[in-house]
């Protein structure tokens, strides 16, 4: 495992409706920052939206038709609020575990302003067989992509 991965830096836009009663971005609204952090830095599943930007690591789509990337676990330490913005929030997304079915993408999230970390998480995901629900291993092809990023737990 690398010491110091590379680390893709993705921006993430904060809509004025992501906040809740309290004033700062709503937890739940945290789980979709996540995600479009994670389409930004490895690309949206093959076959689903339009053309844009290539992603920085081309994992989700390139795989072969009839896989899945589907989440398996969610984990978030809340550090301090992620106060609502007009300007997107950074976050910072890396591997942070790689095995034979799964693998593993940590995020830091911070203010765009402050630069204070708001939020640590990380997300496992696996590969399916859409048409069996079977989990397929990780392909060496794959797995060369991710190892660059590979580096420590936020946790």
């Amino acid at each position: 495992m690398n010491k110091t991965p590379q680390v893709i830096r993705c921006s993430v836009g904060m809509r004025w409706g992501d906040m809740d009663a309290y004033g700062h971005v709503n937890n739940v609204e945290i789980l979709r920052i996540l995600e479009e952090a994670r389409i930004h830095a490895f690309g949206p599943p093959g076959g689903t939206g339009g053309p844009g930007r290539e992603p920085v690591v081309a994992l989700f789509n390139n795989v072969p038709e009839g896989t899945q990337a589907l989440v398996a676990e969610h984990r978030v330490k809340y550090l301090s609020p992620l106060t609502y913005r007009n300007i997107p929030a950074e976050i910072d997304v890396w591997i942070s575990a790689l095995k034979g079915a799964s693998f593993t993408i940590a995020y830091v999230i911070s203010d765009p302003v402050t630069a204070e970390t708001c939020a640590k998480a990380e997300t496992t995901l696996a590969f399916v067989d859409a048409a069996s629900g079977r989990l397929l291993r990780i392909a060496p092809d794959q797995k060369a992509l991710m190892l660059p990023y590979l580096g420590a737990s936020v946790f």
